[in-house]
């Protein structure tokens, strides 16, 4: 980023895509709008090849068009930053591409194709040989100087409040405005493949059965991606007919969350992943189905309540992919939290060579939770799995802190969620009961005890009133009154606030014998994984990492943990020192 005054006296800031790209190392990818491109700056140019769809950092990749990248930098700036949204600093965004001629004679300029020209003319890519161009461009925008001022005008800065999806639901779906949540780095990747699947059907009524995956941990953006697509695709039309596409997760509190903040005609895009059962839903009925968390998805479609004329032998991702034409798989694998949620890459891979479907995949690496931060997100996996605890992250950049009373914790989760545009809430492991009954003066039960500190989990479903003072327990995530109850992993995930508090309770240890974290299976209150069946492929102890890690990135600017285990609380509290030291 340079920042200097412009001849106008504007006070200008410049974002600057580099590219090292040279003609010879870009080729149009099967997806309109990516590119494969050879990055390894020692290849040869013979050695290159073309149109290679691998997601490798070191080899041909698939990536954006550098101006739809400038295009996604400049939206996420603009939405944070203030001195950008109010316009009181001048923001500009284009790309270089510094090896790469506009006009060679002997290799093909796939980055000026015409149908570019709108994406260049807002974001323009500079080629080597338009250096003259660029040059007058920056000197225009920058010939003034004085860029230490506006320099530390942007950095102090405030910040807009974090956006929160479920808020902005009804401006992306309903009014077709997906700029609220701008897309950027491999998320446009996922996107722009998303869309070529859809593309034909869309201008010629001709699709090939498809199912795309897409692969991202915490915070890469899965879910905004899918109501991105979702946005772009609910008023297009297919020979004049309504395009059926349509959103679908296991999440019961996801779902409620998001149907809560639309219209009842607008809910009909969203619906559980059990819908699609050959009773329901014929076979290719539905042409793009966006499946959310589908690590998910369970073995069945069938429950206990299910009418036998519902009832079905295919399996749950079975039923899926038979009632879609275009299917994309948003997942991750290390979310999987209970046996009977069976959902991976490769069972999506097997169903989908049943039905005859062209799987394509890529992978989000990018996360934009806990302020960003992919070495916390390192740090928290090497430290809940057992592997050698080799990163850092800053403790300014994601505020964790582990708290030696669960009182104190909270107390401190209630100042954050009081700041204006703040959210936070309280989170634990199921290692309480969850009472589905009323105390004596008709107020909830306050199940997690630790001591003196005793609060209520979320309301349980089986109420059919809800006590003054609290909300259902779908509305824990985002109403109010939610940060006066403990959420579980149930209710938690899919969801992020600003801050998290975490109680991590007794099924987490340390053995200062084997110097190990590990995992009690007699301290759950779980009844899913304490009774679960070998529906699965994960271990008990795998589930209960998997659910500590979604719980520990929910939030966006920190976490405060209390821990249960003492032996676990100094043996974390000693990582900490050891990083700040």
């Amino acid at each position: 980023m340079i920042y200097g005054t412009g001849e106008d006296n504007s006070e200008n800031v410049i974002h600057i895509e580099l590219k090292q790209w040279s003609n010879k190392s870009v080729g149009i990818a099967d997806s309109d709008g990516n590119f494969t491109a050879d990055d390894v700056a020692n290849r040869q140019p013979d050695d290159v090849i073309f149109n290679v769809e691998a997601f490798t950092g070191r080899a041909n990749r698939i990536v954006a068009h550098p101006s739809q990248q400038v295009k996604g930098y400049q939206g996420y700036l603009s939405n944070f930053i203030e001195v950008f949204s109010n316009h009181e600093v001048s923001l500009t965004g284009l790309a270089y591409c510094y090896n790469y001629k506009k006009n060679d004679t002997t290799n093909p300029s796939y980055l000026y194709d015409a149908k570019y020209a709108t994406l260049l003319a807002q974001y323009p890519t500079y080629a080597k040989d338009q250096f003259d161009e660029l040059t007058e461009k920056l000197t225009g925008l920058l010939k003034k100087g004085e860029g230490l001022s506006i320099f530390n005008k942007v950095i102090q800065s405030p910040i807009r409040p974090s956006k929160k999806l479920l808020n902005e639901v009804k401006t992306m779906v309903e009014n077709g405005d997906t700029s609220t949540f701008a897309l950027i780095d491999d998320q446009l990747v996922a996107r722009n493949m998303i869309l070529d699947k859809i593309r034909p059907y869309l201008t010629k009524g001709k699709y090939e059965k498809s199912v795309i995956i897409v692969n991202g941990g915490p915070g890469t953006g899965k879910t905004v991606i899918a109501l991105h697509i979702l946005a772009e695709l609910a008023k297009q039309t297919n020979n004049g007919q309504g395009l059926n596409v349509q959103y679908a997760t296991k999440s019961a509190s996801l779902l409620n969350g998001v149907k809560s903040k639309v219209r009842p005609s607008t809910r009909m895009l969203f619906q559980n992943v059990t819908s699609y059962v050959p009773a329901v839903t014929d076979e290719n009925a539905v042409d793009v189905l966006l499946i959310d968390e589908a690590h998910r998805i369970g073995r069945t479609s069938n429950t206990l309540y299910t009418p036998a004329a519902r009832r079905t032998d295919l399996s749950q991702i079975d039923t899926i992919i038979r009632a879609t034409k275009i299917s994309v798989f948003f997942i991750d694998e290390k979310q999987a939290i209970r046996g009977a949620e069976i959902g991976s890459t490769q069972m999506i891979r097997e169903a989908a060579a049943k039905f005859g479907a062209k799987v394509e995949e890529c992978t989000l690496t990018s996360q934009f939770r806990c302020n960003g931060s992919d070495n916390y997100m390192d740090w928290l996996e090497q430290v809940l799995y057992n592997k050698p605890v080799k990163s850092k992250f800053d403790l300014a950049d994601f505020n964790l802190q582990i708290l030696d009373s669960p009182k104190e914790m909270y107390d401190r989760l209630v100042e954050q969620d009081n700041v204006p545009s703040q959210t936070a809430r309280i989170m634990a492991g199921f290692c309480w009961k969850w009472s589905d009954y009323l105390d004596e003066n008709g107020d909830l039960i306050k199940d997690v005890e630790i001591g003196d500190f005793k609060m209520p989990w979320e309301t349980h479903r089986n109420f059919t009133r809800t006590p003054k003072g609290y909300v259902k327990w779908y509305e824990w995530a985002y109403k109010p009154e939610g940060i006066k109850q403990v959420g579980c992993i149930y209710t938690a995930q899919g969801f992020e606030f600003d801050y998290v508090g975490v109680i991590i309770g007794p099924d987490l240890i340390y053995n200062t014998e084997t110097n190990k974290i590990e995992t009690v299976k007699s301290a759950t209150r779980d009844p899913m994984l304490k009774n679960a069946r070998n529906e699965g492929t994960m271990t008990f102890d795998d589930y209960v990492r998997n659910i500590y890690r979604v719980l520990m990135s929910r939030g966006m600017k920190g976490c405060f943990l209390y821990i249960c285990d003492e032996n676990l609380r100094i043996y974390m509290k000693q990582l900490l020192a050891k990083m700040k030291g």
